[in-house]
C-alpha cells in the first residue's frame, strides 16, 4: 500500500520536474524573457531563481522518494529461504532424457538392403 503511494508520487514529482525544466532556458530565456515588462509581480531574476529552486527540491524529492521506494518494496516469499525466482526455477521441468543411446564402439550394426 505504502509503496504504490511512493510511485504515485514519483510520477507526481517526475511530471513537475519535467515541466520546470522544459520551462528554463539554457541561455536565460525560457519562462523569464516573457516577463520582460516592468509591471510585473516577479522580476525576471526572481523568477529565474524560483524556477532554479524548484528544480532542486523537485530532484531532492525525487532522490528521497526513490529511496523510500526501495524500502518499501513488497518482498513476499514462498519459503523464507528462497525467493519466488528460484522456486520458479527449481519447479519448472526439466529437459526430457528422450536422448537415443549410440550403440558400444566394437558393435556391428546390422546393414540394410
Amino acid at each position: 500500500m505504502i509503496y504504490n503511494i511512493v510511485i504515485v508520487l514519483i510520477f507526481i514529482v517526475c511530471v513537475l520536474l519535467i515541466l520546470i525544466v522544459l520551462v528554463q532556458n539554457s541561455k536565460g530565456g525560457g519562462l523569464t524573457s516573457s516577463f520582460a515588462s516592468s509591471g510585473q509581480i516577479m522580476g525576471v531574476r526572481r523568477t529565474a531563481d524560483f524556477l532554479e529552486k524548484a528544480t532542486w527540491y523537485l530532484a531532492g524529492a525525487l532522490l528521497v522518494f526513490s529511496v523510500l521506494a526501495s524500502m518499501t518494496i513488497p518482498r513476499e516469499t514462498i519459503d523464507p529461504n528462497k525467493s519466488k525466482i528460484e522456486d520458479q526455477v527449481n519447479t519448472m521441468p526439466g529437459p526430457k532424457n528422450d536422448v537415443p543411446s549410440m550403440p558400444a564402439a566394437g558393435a556391428a550394426q546390422p546393414v540394410k538392403k
